[in-house]
C-alpha cells in the first residue's frame, strides 16, 4: 500500500470516528427532546430536521449540540 493510499484511509477513519462521536453527543443532549417533540422519526429520517423546527421548544442543552454539529 503506498504512502498516499494509507494517508487517505487514516485521515477518513478519522473524520468518520469524530462524526460518531458529534452524533452521539447530539442524541445523548437531544434524547428528552427527540422523545417529546420527534419521536415519530425513524433514524435516517430527518431527525435532526424536526429538532430545528421545534428549536423554539428544545432544551439548553439540544440547542447548543445542534449548533456544534452544524460548526463542524
Amino acid at each position: 500500500m503506498s504512502k498516499l493510499n494509507f494517508a487517505v484511509i487514516v485521515v477518513a477513519v478519522a473524520f468518520s470516528g469524530a462524526t460518531s462521536a458529534q452524533s452521539a453527543e447530539t442524541r445523548g443532549a437531544c434524547k428528552a427532546d427527540y422523545d417529546k417533540f420527534c419521536a415519530g422519526i425513524a433514524p435516517g429520517g430527518g431527525i435532526v430536521a424536526c429538532l430545528n423546527a421545534k428549536r423554539d421548544q428544545l432544551s439548553a442543552t439540544c440547542k447548543t449540540a445542534l449548533d456544534s454539529r452544524k460548526k463542524k
